[in-house]
């Protein structure tokens, strides 16, 4: 099973990549268009996403082995 969070754009001017950095504080290589192909059509939006604009964001699984010590800032 795949984990995902729902985001909702709350105010004006917001982008995809800006809401991301905003909850999660980190946006990795390829985050992005991976959230952009699991909404279909959110592109269409335009480079602002409206109010109210519902995102699903499906959250990356850590290996079931790792542990905190084998977990890198770099990853």
């Amino acid at each position: 099973m795949i984990a995902s969070e729902t985001l909702t754009v709350e105010n004006d001017d917001v982008t995809l990549d800006l809401l991301l950095w905003r909850r999660y504080r980190h946006v990795p290589d390829g985050f992005v268009e991976s959230v952009l192909s699991t909404n279909p059509g959110l592109a269409d939006l335009g480079p602002v996403l409206p109010v109210g604009t519902v995102v699903v964001v499906e959250l990356p699984q850590r290996p079931a082995h790792a542990t905190a010590s084998e977990i890198s800032l770099w990853d």
